[in-house]
């Protein structure tokens, strides 16, 4: 298999060292040291320079200020963001605003996505359902009322998401929810809009999250999205997101952690020259390699997948492939930073050292959009319907 980037996808990365690179995690506020959340909102001068290096609209269409690139670019940037604990909703907006491309009419995607990629119009997306464990659509109940002449009128949700990324900075909302039928759907929700309640929660990185409330609240059919599929094709595109995240996470804690076992000594030796230490530095390599591994095979499928084209034979849908990629992404996410905690010893602790900052972030992104466990079992799952030929 050839995972070898083009040129347009290594310059999306190039782009992102550049902007990343003023972002050093030592300037993450500190979920330990703060009470309450670490902050009221998103970093906007970071989130301005993203914009201005034309990352923000990476994967739009050209006729809406965007590159036209796909998930794997993506998943570039995102790595690099990890790896400095970048606080913008570089994914969810992202994903957000690629769901409305793909699914929302012409109006809405005018009216929508030149903001979004000029960083003006920031999105979200509320992907966890009332408990985190429950399916995110379930949570929030629609139905269409009848229009003056007996078409579909405006659209009304009652309902609560938990645990919503970015919402307090968000001008507006990507909700799924469902009909009285079972039909999915997603609604593009502005954050002000009457009978939208915002109450706040605070994630284990410290970042603050938020409890959604909507009471009736009103919505027109241009800002719901109905096509089938549209729900589980973005919580692919966000879970594959949250692997790229762990993964440029983890490398930069590995760097971190040999750089200070390569200088910090014992009995006169460093640290690293001491064969456990090697031996656990080697094994955490490997879990970062499968992770890299498996993230590029899932945005690989979700870049080339097209609805409604027939699998090869013996493939598993795409679920499968993001399921693999999300089990490595948590469990090694998870590996890394706790081999670190131990190879740093109580140094690792310490509140003015950034490892206990990329611990928090770890295992935030170790349990967003499912464990390893859930995604075994959803993999297991898949297997039992679609047995390999």
């Amino acid at each position: 298999m050839d995972f070898t980037f083009t040129e347009e996808q290594q310059a999306a990365a190039e782009a992102a060292k550049a902007v990343f690179s003023s972002a050093p995690p030592d300037g993450v506020p500190s979920p330990a040291l703060t009470p309450g959340a670490v902050a009221d909102d998103l970093d906007r001068r970071l989130w301005g320079k993203a914009a201005d290096a034309d990352l923000l609209g990476l994967l739009l269409d050209p006729r809406y200020g965007g590159a036209g690139l796909d998930p794997i670019a993506l998943c570039l940037v995102l790595r690099e963001a990890g790896r400095v604990l970048a606080r913008v909703p570089l994914l969810e907006s992202t994903a957000a605003a690629l769901a409305v491309q793909r699914y929302g009419g012409e109006e809405l995607c005018a009216a929508v996505l030149p903001g979004v990629g000029r960083g003006e119009l920031v999105l979200t997306v509320a992907p966890h359902g009332r408990t985190g464990h429950d399916a995110a659509e379930l949570a929030v109940q629609a139905r269409q009322d009848s229009g003056a002449d007996g078409d579909g009128g405006p659209w009304v949700l009652d309902g609560a998401q938990t645990a919503v990324p970015w919402a307090h900075s968000a001008d507006r909302i990507l909700i799924p929810a469902h009909t009285e039928a079972g039909q999915t759907l997603l609604a593009l929700v502005p954050r002000d809009l009457t009978g939208v309640t915002l109450s706040p929660q605070i994630s284990t990185s410290g970042e603050r999250l938020a409890e959604i409330r909507l009471d009736s609240v009103r919505l027109d059919g241009s800002e719901v999205l109905t096509a089938d599929g549209a729900w589980e094709w973005l919580r692919h595109l966000l879970t594959t997101g949250i692997c790229a995240l762990a993964l440029g996470l983890g490398e930069a804690v590995l760097t971190l952690t040999s750089s200070y076992t390569s200088k910090r000594e014992q009995f006169g030796f460093p640290l690293a020259t001491f064969q456990a230490v090697a031996v656990q530095a080697a094994d955490r390599y490997i879990d970062l390699r499968a992770m890299e591994a498996t993230l590029w095979q899932a945005a690989w499928r979700l870049a080339t997948d097209r609805e409604g084209a027939p699998a090869a034979p013996g493939a598993l849908p795409v679920a499968g492939d993001v399921a693999v990629a999300k089990i490595w992404a948590a469990e090694g996410v998870r590996r890394v930073v706790q081999t670190a905690q131990h190879l740093h010893g109580g140094f690792g602790a310490a509140t003015d050292y950034p490892l206990h900052r990329y611990h928090a972030w770890a295992k935030q992104l170790e349990l967003s959009l499912g464990p390893a466990a859930a995604h075994e079992e959803a993999l297991g799952d898949l297997l039992a319907a679609h047995p390999l030929g």
